[in-house]
């Protein structure tokens, strides 16, 4: 089915899922608004607080690149007071759900907000850049709810401190590892933000992409064992939200080892060492250095 037809189908669907429905609202939030990915949802509850009730379209472990609407993100959509977006190709699927839905409420697209580093969307893998984005929330939903601007305010500085401290902190741990192996291999082309953030290297990635729904060849393949070795990198890292045996297989075939899993386009579950935005990002950074040969060190989260 096309694209555009399957978005009137999912329209249809929630059309007559509502009819007779009473509007449950969301519980007295004095805001309701809509996030794509996870990690921009996160922010946008550190920002909204009790003030606004934020829907994240993306569920845990969720691969933004091939997500599939369903009729209750387009319901969400039609009765927000603010959508946020991370921007680019990770949540390019929102734009027909947005006229699907005839919503008039404000998108904030996040990404107009950030440093962008071509066409890489993964923005959030910097803190410095995430700090942008919690600062385009606060003053998006104190312009869509000026009742509850002071409140965005106070929110935003809060958690802004926290991700300083992190940021911080992540850079004294990621230069414990000795320079010369300072070297990354990843599923995807993800963590890029986090690499020139930290001063570490990308010398290549199993799928030689910015997303998971390209496919590598077997002279990629080939060609990233013979870079490995010729590297030394002491271990490659898969991602949570992909299945990590090619990465097991690259591995094996390069002398290297499978580090900790990384928090690349999705955070995790509740309990899981990613289940929020600064925990994905000290996840992230204690799997990078304990693989790398760096020094195991704290990390606030």
């Amino acid at each position: 089915m096309p694209r555009s037809l399957a978005i009137l189908a999912v329209l249809l669907a929630v059309l007559l899922a509502g009819c007779g429905e009473d509007d449950a609202g969301s519980g007295g939030a004095a805001l309701d608004v809509v996030a794509t990915t996870t990690q921009a949802a996160d922010l946008a509850r550190n920002v909204g607080g009790d003030r606004a009730s934020v829907t994240g379209l993306l569920g845990p472990n969720a691969d933004p690149h091939d997500y599939e609407l369903r009729p209750r993100d387009v319901e969400a959509i039609a009765e927000a007071g603010l959508v946020v977006r991370s921007g680019g190709e990770v949540d390019e699927w929102l734009e027909e759900a947005i006229e699907a839905s005839g919503t008039e409420a404000p998108e904030l697209d996040l990404s107009a907000h950030v440093h962008r580093r071509g066409d890489d969307p993964h923005w959030w893998q910097d803190p410095a850049e995430a700090m942008r984005a919690v600062t385009a929330i606060r003053d998006a939903m104190a312009k869509a709810d000026p009742g509850g601007a002071a409140a965005y305010r106070d929110n935003a500085r809060a958690y802004l401190a926290r991700v300083r401290r992190l940021d911080a902190a992540v850079e004294k741990c990621v230069h414990s590892i000795p320079a010369r192996a300072r070297k990354l291999v990843t599923t995807h082309d993800a963590l890029g933000y986090y690499a020139h953030r930290y001063g570490l290297e990308v010398i290549g990635t199993v799928i030689p992409s910015l997303s998971t729904e390209a496919q590598p060849s077997a002279g990629d393949t080939a060609a990233l064992i013979e870079t490995i070795r010729e590297a030394g990198v002491k271990a490659i890292f898969a991602e949570s939200s992909v299945s990590p045996k090619v990465e097991e297989a690259i591995a094996r075939e390069a002398g290297a080892q499978v580090g900790e899993e990384l928090w690349a386009d999705s955070l995790g579950p509740p309990g899981s060492s990613g289940d929020t935005y600064l925990r994905s990002i000290a996840a992230n950074t204690r799997a990078i250095v304990d693989g790398l040969g760096g020094r195991s060190c704290s990390l606030p989260s």
